[in-house]
């Protein structure tokens, strides 16, 4: 048994343990895969993370992401965890208020900026309209008449996502899915035409049956595909999403745009558990 520094960091929080948890374990390097995969298990999280030497001096550390069923290419909310629980660690990035992150999808680049963190979004694996015969099992599932949907695109960045377009943020909150009927990932989205009085833009809600996680609570990657499909058209280039109501949560994620036209999911992070893991 060796001992690693470990640490649970709530991310994509307004305030005290309201966003999503990821465990992180650094130094990991000598851990092998069956390991990492047991103890993702173990911690019945959505995601635990293992902090690596990077293998490419464009990097400042390296990133394995696993589910309690597999292991990911790229998650969003990991990532900012991980790259929180990294900083506090004491590591140093080559840049100036830029980290950059080698995972199995490649080099992810993040900044922060007054306390928040943001992942600057990775091309979509997967996108463009989804087919019927795709799209109706889903619905059934969900128990959402066609009618309900504005569009359905397909913004899958790893997990395998697929978006809907719901007409009305209360019919997000109030799906009520057959997780057994469902086979896909699945991202709600539905705008709010008042967003000055709470301050926030969109409701969402996912779905990762694929992942064995019924619903997770605020999602870096269902958010970044998201954006990529409606930031500028059905969304502003600059929004909040709300995420987690439906389960008690009040988590945030700020989607930004910047003026080379790339995209950026951020949120606040906070350390709710530090200490040591034996493994």
């Amino acid at each position: 048994m060796a001992r690693f520094e470990f640490r649970q960091v709530d991310v994509f929080s307004s305030g005290p343990i309201n966003g999503n948890p990821v465990a992180v374990v650094r130094g990991a390097d000598d851990l092998d895969d069956e390991t990492m995969a047991a103890f993702a298990r173990w911690t019945n999280l959505s995601e635990t993370t293992f902090l690596l030497r990077p293998t490419t001096s464009n990097a400042d550390y390296r990133l394995r992401i696993f589910t309690s069923t597999e292991e990911l290419p790229f998650a969003g909310h990991p990532t900012l965890g991980s790259a929180h629980a990294w900083l506090e660690a004491g590591g140093v990035p080559r840049g100036p208020s830029t980290v950059v992150q080698e995972c199995a999808a490649g080099l992810v680049k993040l900044r922060y900026d007054d306390g928040q963190l943001a992942f600057a979004a990775p091309d979509l694996l997967r996108s463009g309209p989804v087919e019927p015969d795709d799209l109706e099992p889903v619905l059934r599932a969900l128990k959402l008449e066609r009618t309900h949907v504005m569009d359905a695109e397909w913004v899958d960045n790893g997990p395998g996502w697929l978006g809907l377009l719901l007409d009305d943020p209360k019919r997000v909150l109030e799906v009520r899915p057959d997780f057994g009927a469902l086979s896909a990932n699945v991202g709600l989205i539905a705008t709010y035409p008042d967003p000055g009085e709470a301050g926030v833009d969109a409701e969402v809600r996912a779905f990762c049956p694929l992942d064995a996680v019924p619903e997770d609570p605020v999602t870096g990657s269902l958010n970044a595909g998201l954006a990529q499909w409606l930031s500028g058209t059905v969304l502003p280039a600059n929004y909040v999403v709300a995420q987690g109501t439906a389960m008690n949560r009040s988590g945030r994620v700020s989607i930004t745009t910047d003026a080379d036209g790339v995209i950026w999911v951020g949120g606040r992070t906070n350390t709710v558990i530090a200490g040591v893991v034996e493994l």
